[in-house]
């Protein structure tokens, strides 16, 4: 067995002061598939389940011991947040490729600091709840992009349930809190419209309020469900009943969160450009540890890439996708797995056939404006794209190379990559955003194409 390690200058997830590349400076020239793929791959732990686990963990009873954890940006950041409010979080050495596990002890929440998102929307919309019981101020922001994203639902429920909030009116990074030590809970009504991680954010604190937490969502309509029940997932292992007794409403009694061992999931989400690349480029990948059943969205691409003429197969915890003759135009509504969208999309530009995706609408609140941002990079590259205000048509078009830009967002980033294996002198002008989630996807991507039959494994950041 082949064993690709990373060889790219060091990214340190702890230094956020310097956000270290993960390649040289300048334009990242997308690498073009000159033949069929036959590669394996094993993909580190999802993003989403980390950071939930990382909150739940710090919330708990007792100690916890994550293992196989997510090292990368998004996840650091969730860490130095959490040691920043008293959380003890320490590393322990394991022989596993994607770096130590961690052991998360509670203690009583301190303010007195200030929390960097970065531009990660979990920690921007799953702390502020946490802050909250902690004693004394917490100060939240992050990244200028970040300060563009939808906030006003965190800050407008926190100041419903009590909490004092200073936000100067914007509904937007950077604001302030003061927690008291407890949060009284009881009912309250939120807009989730914009981000399924509203909601996320107050069930996973809901338990240490001291009423619980009776929540509705009275939007029209509710982005990424799969994401909260992830959500209700990761606190019924740890003891805590989330009662749904009608649509868009959930109730979470005041009790005790566990400490507990967890084995955190290969990030599926990051899968989607490996397993489009086969897609593109003929031949097959295989991503190993995929799980039997997961509450992630990425196991949609099971039965999404099919649409496009793809053949997908299981044996035991191995998902191989197969690429066909062509790849085809889909008509897809992606309500409920958005964060699929931008791979999705640069499949559906490479189509023979029109495409029309939709139900995407609330990605244009996350790292950026990604209907937007897709439209206008598809069309610097020749393509036919129709933006519309839930989603985008697209026509085929004959590609050719030129700038990629990546917004600061990782998957803007690996949509580009996706495209440059068909279209020579795609060039994405910072490869390095990919670390948000996903650290090592150059030196993975490269050694993908590099060597037929080979196995790719990632390491974790030492």
């Amino acid at each position: 067995m082949q064993v690709f390690r990373y060889s790219g200058p060091e990214f340190s997830p702890y230094g956020d002061d310097e956000r270290v590349a993960t390649t040289d400076p300048g334009p990242w020239r997308a690498p073009v598939a000159s033949a069929p793929l036959k590669a394996t791959l094993a993909l580190p732990g999802s993003k989403s389940l980390t950071n939930r686990e990382l909150v739940l963990s710090a919330l708990a009873d007792g100690p916890s011991l994550l293992r196989a954890p997510l090292h990368s940006r998004d996840t650091a950041l969730m860490v130095e947040a959490l040691r920043s409010l008293g959380v003890g979080i320490r590393e322990v050495p394991t022989d596993s490729v994607f770096g130590p596990d961690w052991e998360i002890t509670p203690a009583p929440l301190e303010g007195g600091t200030s929390i960097d998102c970065g531009l990660a929307g979990t920690v921007m919309r799953f702390l502020p709840p946490v802050a909250s019981l902690a004693l004394g101020p917490v100060a939240f922001d992050g990244d200028a992009s970040a300060r563009r994203r939808p906030m006003r639902t965190t800050i407008d429920s926190l100041r419903a349930l009590g909490v004092d909030v200073t936000d100067d009116g914007r509904g937007a990074l950077p604001f302030s809190l003061y927690g008291t030590g407890e949060v009284a809970g009881g009912d309250l009504e939120i807009d989730a419209s914009a981000s399924s991680q509203f909601v996320s954010g107050l069930l996973l604190a809901a338990p240490r309020f001291t009423n619980g937490l009776r929540l509705r969502h009275t939007g029209e309509r509710l982005p990424s469900m799969p994401h909260i029940e992830m959500t209700i997932a990761c606190l019924a292992a740890r003891g805590v009943t989330v009662e749904s007794p009608e649509p868009g409403v959930w109730v979470v009694a005041p009790g005790p969160i566990a400490g507990a061992t967890i084995d955190i999931e290969p990030d599926l989400s990051n899968a989607a450009p490996f397993l489009a690349a086969a897609v593109v480029a003929g031949g097959s990948v295989t991503i190993t540890g995929w799980p039997a059943s997961t509450t992630q969205v990425g196991a949609d691409l099971a039965h999404l890439l099919p649409h496009f003429g793809a053949t997908v197969t299981r044996d035991g915890d191995a998902l191989t996708v197969t690429g066909g003759s062509e790849i085809t135009g889909v008509d897809l509504d992606l309500s409920t797995g958005g964060e699929l969208a931008p791979a999705l999309v640069a499949l559906a530009a490479l189509a023979t056939g029109p495409s029309r995706i939709t139900g995407i609408g609330h990605l244009r609140g996350h790292e950026t404006d990604r209907l937007a941002a897709l439209t206008a990079e598809i069309s610097g590259l020749g393509g036919s794209v129709t933006e519309h205000e839930d989603g985008l048509d697209l026509e085929p078009s004959a590609l050719h190379g030129g700038a990629w830009r990546s917004y600061e967002d990782h998957r803007m980033a690996t949509a580009g990559a996706i495209i440059g294996l068909a279209v020579p002198g795609v060039e994405i002008d910072d490869i390095a955003t990919t670390a948000k989630t996903l650290p090592q996807f150059p030196a993975l991507w490269a050694a993908m194409l590099a060597e037929p039959h080979a196995t790719v494994e990632t390491i974790g950041i030492i």
